[in-house]
């Protein structure tokens, strides 16, 4: 079992570092602070065998190790027939699916949906919807992390086979929703939906869910994991410089097991067995700290497992963030949050009792000056950089690694991220180390080298990025600190990107979808003149015109706020009728209501139908929140912890309540 956690962050300590002080933007300008860098090709080098993997592995970890081991102090956490396919599809309703980033690419959400049935999971117990009769027709009970409990879970479901993803374990110091999970086993459980559902199997790997992506019936799924090592309790009073040179020579005795993350498969009868990855795959930066392990496990859900098993491969880097086309797998490592340490005072070697001479009782002790504590210098930060690596997907089997390449600054999320015409659009916030000035731009990186070709820069000078879309040729960019910058940039020719245009607007959208030809709908907060946010709101852009993006229309509840500003998977936009649903909970006037509001979006406006609320639960002591919804149909589905809704798209008049009890 791992011994070793990271820190987890609180979020203000998070608002912190990311909110820097103001200063005038220059709207398509290059920045001129922080400086331009130089930026390379970073190659993946493969080992040449095991020897030479665990002397590297070694070696720098052990440069990367600290008093407390790797990172701070340790903090406690709490099979169908084609004609009777085509005869199903024909009777199939109309229906949404998860919002994803890119089309034909599915992620892992809390429900799924064929439009036949629906698919869910809370409590360990994965329950099988019938959307015609509205009704639960199956239900499996899954096993559980007998330490733990149920952590939470997400689904992918390919025709009659689902895997469901217990999120557990893993480091707890990233800046995605999906690092504060509960500690636990990372559990990734095959399913077969035909008839009666039954597990088909388990794999458990050593580590932390980080994402996955489905195409077709292939997941890849992304783990992450420290080194199994068990640093020395110190002793009291023992500086820092000598725990971490202790720490160093157990990272130098340390077996290579200590790296390398177990994956135990358990198949449908119980049998179980364990893999690990072997040293001919697993590849290394040119540049990497030996203090985390990325795995890629592969799975088709039509074969289920098979002797293969997940064939994974591993990185000797870091990750947060996973996005992916129907070609490729991106995974993205974000620079670790860093906080300047309290210069330390050297300590000066305390004699012990056998080692001092008592001078006789007769005579004076002589009196030494005090010295002078020595005041080591505060280590200089980290560059602030985002390494990127791909890999190719677009064949059966494991990835086939591409390239990797780095930019300067952080990612925000995977929308950060965009593949198109053989190019990938990474848009990043810069930070000086002082934390007085940021400035945001977008880099053009060639994807078959990941090398830049171009850059624009200049993006709200004292502001961080809030949201960030890229469609076909075209980027949209919000940064923020008082008011909304929506910069639209000119993308077209990867060598010379440009801003075409500006909008400034009190408060900010932390989620941008598009809205059809022209218009792009923006899900945020409003702010005050000064910053301060005041509550949800929706906005209608025109970006008909690149050099002269308005707002069409506006939407705004006061004092609330929506799952949907920081998970797009809770937004949902219904395009065939203009309906956009998104959660929201609103406290206004001191009167808390939870629920989901349903909006019309037209080519000009966007406006309130009404809201949908869940029945109060406890007699009536509270509301349940709704975390997603979906289209089936002339219905709108919501879901909660406590029950599924059923509403007319047209009334929002209630059809039926199933409750999900256990």
């Amino acid at each position: 079992m791992k011994t070793l956690k990271r820190p987890a962050l609180a979020a203000a300590a998070l608002a912190t570092v990311l909110t820097a002080c103001s200063s005038p933007a220059s709207p398509g300008g290059e920045s001129a602070t922080p400086p331009r860098q130089s930026l390379g090709a970073v190659r993946l080098v493969a080992y040449s065998g095991c020897d030479d993997m665990l002397a590297g592995l070694r070696e720098k970890a052990a440069e990367n190790v600290g008093p407390w081991g790797f990172g701070g102090p340790k903090v406690m956490y709490m099979e169908d027939t084609a004609a009777a396919r085509q005869g199903k599809v024909a009777q199939t309703p109309d229906h949404s699916t998860t919002n994803t980033h890119e089309a034909g690419v599915d992620e892992p959400d809390l429900v799924k949906t064929d439009g036949d049935r629906v698919y869910t999971v809370s409590g360990g117990i994965l329950r099988i919807i019938d959307a015609a009769s509205r009704k639960v027709t199956a239900s499996l009970h899954l096993p559980e992390d007998k330490a733990r409990g149920y952590a939470p879970a997400d689904l992918l479901v390919s025709g009659d086979r689902a895997l469901v993803m217990f999120q557990g374990g893993g480091s707890m110091d990233g800046p995605t929703v999906r690092s504060f999970a509960p500690m636990g086993e990372t559990r990734y459980v095959i399913v077969d939906l035909a008839g009666e559902p039954k597990v088909l199997g388990t794999i458990k790997p050593e580590g932390g869910h980080v994402d996955a992506r489905m195409v077709g019936s292939t997941v890849r799924f992304v783990t992450r994991s420290q080194p199994d090592i068990t640093f020395p309790q110190p002793r009291d009073q023992t500086s820092e410089a000598e725990r971490t040179r202790v720490n160093q020579q157990v990272v130098r005795r340390a077996p290579l097991e200590a790296w390398l993350p177990d994956i135990e498969i358990t198949d449908a009868s119980g049998s179980v067995r364990k893999e690990s990855v072997p040293c001919e795959r697993v590849s290394h930066p040119a540049g990497y700290t030996g203090t985390s392990l990325l795995t890629l496990h592969t799975l088709d859900l039509s074969q289920g497992l098979t002797a293969a098993g997940t064939g994974p491969i591993s990185l000797v880097a870091d990750g947060d963030i996973v996005y992916g086309t129907g070609q490729s797998l991106y995974v993205a490592s974000n620079p670790r949050w860093w906080f300047p340490i309290q210069p330390a005072v050297a300590e000066e070697p305390v004699p012990s009792v056998k080692d001092t001479a008592v001078p006789p009782a007769t005579e004076p002790v002589p009196t030494e000056p005090t010295p002078t504590p020595t005041i080591t210098a505060e280590p200089a930060p980290p560059p602030e950089e985002t390494e990127v690596h791909r890999f190719d997907v677009s064949k059966p089997g494991a990835p086939a690694y591409v390239a990797s390449g780095k930019v300067p600054g952080r990612l925000l999320n995977q929308y950060s991220l965009s593949e198109h015409d053989g190019n990938l659009r990474v848009a990043t916030t810069l930070t000086s180390a002082d934390g007085r000035t940021s400035s945001s731009g977008v880099h053009v990186l060639a994807a078959d080298t990941l090398a830049e070709v171009g850059k624009v820069g200049g993006l709200g000078e004292g502001e961080r990025i809030y949201s960030v879309r890229f469609i076909g040729p075209v980027g949209y960019v919000v940064t923020f600190r008082q008011v909304d910058p929506l910069y639209t940039l000119d993308l077209r020719d990867p060598a010379t990107p440009k801003v075409t245009g500006e909008l400034k607007i009190t408060g900010y959208s932390a989620y941008l979808h598009p809205g059809g030809e022209g218009r792009l709908i923006g899900i945020g907060q409003e702010a005050s003149d000064k910053g301060r946010t005041l509550g949800t709101q929706v906005s209608l852009f025109d970006v008909s015109d690149p050099a002269a993006p308005r707002r069409l229309s506006q939407l705004f509840q006061k004092e609330s706020g929506s799952e949907a500003e920081w998970d797009p998977h809770a937004f949902l936009y219904w395009p065939k009728t203009g309906t956009a649903v998104i959660p929201l909970n609103s406290y206004a006037e001191g009167k808390q209501e939870s629920g989901a509001v349903v909006l019309k979006v037209t080519d000009s406006a966007v406006s309130r139908l009404g809201m949908i609320t869940h029945p109060a639960q406890q007699n009536g002591a509270y509301q349940p929140g709704i975390q997603r919804s979906m289209i089936i149909g002339d219905s709108i589905w919501t879901f909660s912890y406590e029950g599924v809704q059923v509403n007319d798209a047209a009334t929002l008049a209630k059809q039926a309540w199933i409750p999900l009890g256990s």
